[in-house]
């Protein structure tokens, strides 16, 4: 088990909570507002973040693995573009967000050191082929989140509200002394 990627799943879930309980506080219309973020608006970087979750997931489940936890990936239907609004009601997308969270809290702590050698092959959204590393992989997976995840929490600040610490030091345990 890689416990990196264990923590680093810890940190998706526990920055979702709270970037999506700040936004709970914000009106349909502030959430939907274009703000000039890559796409759009707090509620299109939120639902980039789900399309692309569940594309590198599906991915994943390729993996010869086959990784029970991201057996239910396979049956989602994909995602049609990167911009895709999957839900333009901000509580149905916090449902299926934490419904993800779950499945990489599982997926994570199953990943073993030996399959991260593996080169999954994959097509990209534009048809394009590739074949990389894929413990790389994962490590994309987690900065494609949090890399959105800063845009929404500067988004939300802009609106008048702040999602308070985001560093992921909160959780790292302290070290005993010897």
């Amino acid at each position: 088990m890689n416990n990196n990627f264990v923590l680093m799943a810890q940190y998706n879930e526990w920055m979702n909570a709270k970037i999506y309980a700040t936004a709970g506080e914000l009106s349909e219309a502030d959430l939907a507002a274009p703000r000039g973020a890559f796409f759009g608006s707090i509620l299109g970087t939120l639902n980039h973040i789900v399309v692309g979750d569940r594309i590198w997931l599906r991915r994943f489940a390729a993996h010869p693995s086959g990784y029970s936890a991201l057996a239910p990936m396979i049956d989602l239907q994909p995602p049609s573009a990167l911009s895709q609004i999957l839900y333009t009601d901000l509580n149905e997308l916090a449902e299926h967000r934490k419904w993800l969270d779950q499945i990489i809290l599982d997926w994570a702590g199953s990943i073993s050191d030996r399959d991260q050698n593996h080169i999954l092959r994959y097509t990209t959204t534009k048809g394009i082929a590739n074949a990389k590393r894929f413990g790389d992989l994962v490590i994309h997976f987690f900065n494609h989140q949090t890399h959105h995840r800063g845009q929404v929490t500067t988004l939300l600040h802009q609106a008048g509200n702040d999602v308070g610490v985001t560093d992921l030091l909160m959780l790292i345990p302290n070290a005993q002394s010897a």
